[in-house]
């Protein structure tokens, strides 16, 4: 979108493109987010979005990091091997040849097998240095893969939770670009069940108060003071949004379902 990329924080960027959902009548807006972080001697790619998702993710990541402006892209962190978070991961890994590849990387030897010297596993309590600013890998509390992993920059308390906090939002209404506090007419609850109906469906046969009491602990355990998740608005005050992603949580997990699979009608209202 022409609104990214966008500094979130020190050193951190937010880039990527929406992709359009259709539901029930509705024309919602999701995120395949990708993330810049940069240090004093390297910077990190969080996610590379997915296949239709290259073209704007190369030209922001251009747009940042030629002419040295920033410290060169060295690294590319996936919080685990899904299309929307990894679909251009080999093009990439073309492009910058320096840049080694981080995370669950079981099989990737297999697809690229060209890279395979560039593979660097990782597991729950390891780090990144980037130059005077760790990244630091978490087990991640909603996930869609066994793998999944969730990464934590300890420099500005940024959480990159990956599939956690995934909720849609409205072209219409401008919402493309903004943080979920800017975007005033979203109604958090609705998107976030809509999400959750569609991507994380697991969450219909599961205590959803488990995993949100976990990551209310997560953030709380590490003072976390920015949320960076790939398929929703990045959410700068915790206190006053997170609480709404975990009722729209709650709501798609409890709402009753039509003989299509999708919530019934009465229920999403």
């Amino acid at each position: 979108m022409s609104s990214l990329p966008r500094e979130l924080a020190p050193g951190v960027f937010w880039i990527g493109d929406c992709q359009v959902q259709r539901v029930r009548g509705k024309v919602y807006h999701g995120y395949n987010s990708a993330f810049v972080v940069c240090g004093d001697d390297a910077s990190c790619l969080i996610e590379t979005g997915a296949p239709k998702d290259f073209a704007v993710v190369h030209a922001h990541l251009r747009s940042l990091l030629d002419g040295g402006r920033r410290p060169p892209l060295k690294h590319l962190f996936l919080t685990h091997q899904e299309t929307p978070h990894a679909g251009s991961l080999g093009r990439l890994l073309q492009l910058y040849p320096d840049m080694t590849l981080h995370g669950d990387v079981s099989d990737y030897h297999l697809a690229f097998p060209q890279f395979a010297d560039r593979l660097r596993p990782m597991v729950a309590g390891d780090s990144l240095d980037l130059g005077n600013r760790w990244l630091t890998t978490l087990d991640s509390v909603i996930r869609d893969l066994r793998t999944t992993l969730w990464l934590f920059d300890e420099r500005e308390r940024v959480l990159f939770p990956g599939d956690g906090l995934a909720y849609s939002h409205f072209h219409e209404q401008g919402h493309c670009g903004l943080l979920a506090e800017e975007a005033q007419d979203l109604d958090l609850k609705d998107v976030s069940a809509v999400y959750a109906e569609r991507a994380l469906f697991w969450t219909k046969f599961a205590d959803m108060n488990v995993y949100i009491e976990e990551f209310e602990r997560m953030v709380d355990a590490l003072d976390v003071r920015l949320l960076a998740p790939t398929h929703g608005l990045p959410v700068g005050d915790i206190e006053r949004t997170m609480p709404k992603v975990m009722e729209g949580l709650l709501f798609g997990a409890e709402a009753e379902m039509t003989a299509q699979g999708d919530l019934a009608q009465g229920a999403a209202r």
